[in-house]
């Protein structure tokens, strides 16, 4: 199993730009470029339950069954980004 954005569960092999980008311009292992951009959450202010809509909305808008998408994000909060929250 490959490694997932640690913020919304996305493969990062899925992740079109290869992960976020650090503040030093490296790619991030850790999360996707959904998430993580220049070394800073894109969503910085979001609490876990709006972030996970936000999700479950961008997966619909996508073509996804809004209870699939609803399934694929209900294990977020165990993400790092979530756990300490």
């Amino acid at each position: 199993m490959g490694q997932t954005c640690q913020s919304c569960g996305m493969p990062l092999s899925k992740d079109q730009a290869g992960g976020g980008s650090e503040a030093d311009g490296s790619r991030s292992t850790k999360w996707c470029s959904l998430c993580y951009e220049n070394g800073a959450f894109r969503h910085p202010d979001a609490t876990y339950e709006e972030f996970q809509a936000h999700c479950v909305e961008a997966l619909v808008v996508q073509g996804m069954p809004r209870i699939l998408a609803w399934a694929f994000t209900r294990g977020m909060k165990r993400l790092d980004r979530w756990r300490a929250a």
